[in-house]
């Protein structure tokens, strides 16, 4: 095998704030899984560790705030980033110590409002959802709750599409420049909703039947966060990172006993697989 060559210049940067997942199916695990397979160079600031496998969130235990703003400083004054993404934040001084940063960067936000798990475990303290209202979302270039996310945002229920666009209207009021409310739990055809204060943008899509859905929230979001450091603008880097995604759950697999991960390298395994075949065909 040749061995690789040195790239020739640094890749772009996207930084991941937020918590880690032992079962390496979401959080920091999938970010930085998301960023590699989309070709730029993942950071991390960890603001919490859980103990969690794929039947569920044992327990957290969020990180003191000055390790958590030791790791932004330490990250943004010396690497910088093209492209930030928060995730699970765990409390409200932890959301206000990442709010005090990135209040001074000029790089675009993306924020993924985790509040709940894929299994239905709470994983904010008590005021956090009010402080990333308050403070996070204004400095959010896109934001990216799900239904229940929103409806934590809003105090409103979101049973429909017409609730979707209402919600995201509301929330583009707290400060974000793009609401992206995601409609994978309504019935029928899932839907996307993408929304500036002026513009909706909707993103079909259709539904995949699998069990092993676990990290689908935090790859999204990290997907949208490296096509935006690739240049992208946001209704692109949306839509090709809904593609990147949508690929990712038709390929979960299972894992333990509960709900297996998305698959962050199909990709790369289709490639792969495109490059056997080719190779097996001149062979014959």
């Amino acid at each position: 095998m040749t061995p690789a060559r040195p790239q020739s210049s640094t890749p772009p940067r996207v930084l991941a704030i937020a918590g880690s997942d032992s079962g390496g199916g979401a959080g920091i695990q999938a970010d930085l899984k998301t960023m590699l397979a989309l070709g730029v160079h993942g950071m991390t600031v960890i603001c919490a560790v859980t103990a969690q496998n794929s039947v569920g969130v044992q327990g957290y235990w969020e990180l003191p705030s000055e390790a958590v703003r030791a790791q932004l400083d330490s990250v943004l004054g010396d690497i910088g980033a093209q492209a930030i993404k928060t995730g699970m934040l765990a409390s409200a001084e932890l959301v206000a110590t990442v709010c005090d940063v990135l209040a001074d960067v000029a790089a675009p936000v993306v924020v993924d409002p985790v509040a709940i798990s894929k299994h239905g475990d709470r994983l904010l303290s008590a005021g956090t959802v009010e402080m990333i209202r308050d403070r996070l979302l204004p400095l959010a270039t896109v934001v990216t709750p799900n239904l229940l996310e929103a409806e934590l945002l809003t105090g409103r229920k979101v049973t429909g599409q017409a609730q979707m666009l209402e919600a995201a209207k509301m929330i583009n009021a707290m400060g974000p420049q793009w609401v992206l409310i995601k409609g994978g739990h309504l019935p029928g055809r899932p839907m996307d909703l993408l929304f500036d204060g002026a513009r909706v943008i909707r993103f079909p899509a259709e539904r995949i039947r699998s069990a092993h859905t676990h990290g689908t929230g935090c790859t999204f979001a990290s997907a949208i966060a490296s096509k935006l450091a690739l240049g992208e603008e946001v209704p692109a880097a949306v839509k090709a990172a809904k593609e990147y995604v949508t690929g990712a759950i038709a390929a979960g697999f299972p894992l333990g006993a509960g709900i297996g991960p998305v698959d962050h390298g199909w990709q790369l395994r289709t490639a792969g697989l495109g490059t056997s075949l080719a190779s097996a065909g001149a062979a014959d």
